[in-house]
C-alpha cells in the first residue's frame, strides 16, 4: 500500500510537537479521536478556509510521515466555553473527560498565544479514510 492517489491532498500533523502529534496520531489510527479543533483566529491570519464537509487530509505523524487519511464529516464554529462533554469524548484524548479536555486545550492555546475563554474554535469531526503502511509512507 503507498499513499499513491492522496499525493495532492493537503496535510498536517495533529498538536504543536513532534511527541503531541505521535500521541494524538495513534488515537485517530485506533479510533479513539474522531474529531479535532483549532482556533478560528489562525485561519483567519493565515487566510486560509475552512475545511468543509467531505474534505480530506493526510495526517502525518511527528516525523512528517504520512499515516493516513481523514475525511470532514461536520465543522463547526463554537467557543471554548460552549465545548461539552460528548465533544471531549470525541476528541479522544485523557481520561475522556470535560475537565481534561478544558485543561490540555487551554495549555495548548496559551503555548499558541491565541488563548481566550470565549475564543472561538473550528470543531472538526472527521471519519478515518485509509491507514498507510508506515514504513513505506514517504515525507510530505
Amino acid at each position: 500500500m503507498s499513499i499513491e492517489g492522496f499525493e495532492d491532498l493537503p496535510s498536517y500533523a495533529f498538536g504543536d510537537s513532534p511527541d503531541l502529534a505521535d500521541s494524538l496520531l495513534e488515537l485517530v489510527l485506533n479510533g479513539t479521536k474522531t474529531a479535532t479543533c483549532g482556533d478560528l483566529l489562525s485561519y483567519e491570519k493565515e487566510g486560509e478556509s475552512l475545511p468543509q464537509p467531505g474534505d480530506q487530509f493526510v495526517i502525518l505523524d511527528g516525523k512528517g510521515h504520512a499515516a493516513c487519511v481523514i475525511e470532514m464529516v461536520t465543522v463547526d464554529v463554537r467557543q471554548f466555553d460552549e465545548i461539552d462533554e460528548i465533544w471531549a469524548v470525541l476528541e479522544g484524548e485523557g481520561d475522556l473527560s470535560l475537565e481534561f479536555w478544558q485543561d490540555a486545550h487551554r495549555e495548548y492555546f496559551e503555548r499558541n498565544g491565541v488563548f481566550a475563554q470565549d475564543m472561538k474554535l473550528v470543531c472538526e469531526y472527521f471519519q478515518l479514510v485509509k491507514i498507510f503502511e508506515r514504513d513505506q509512507a514517504k515525507p510530505n
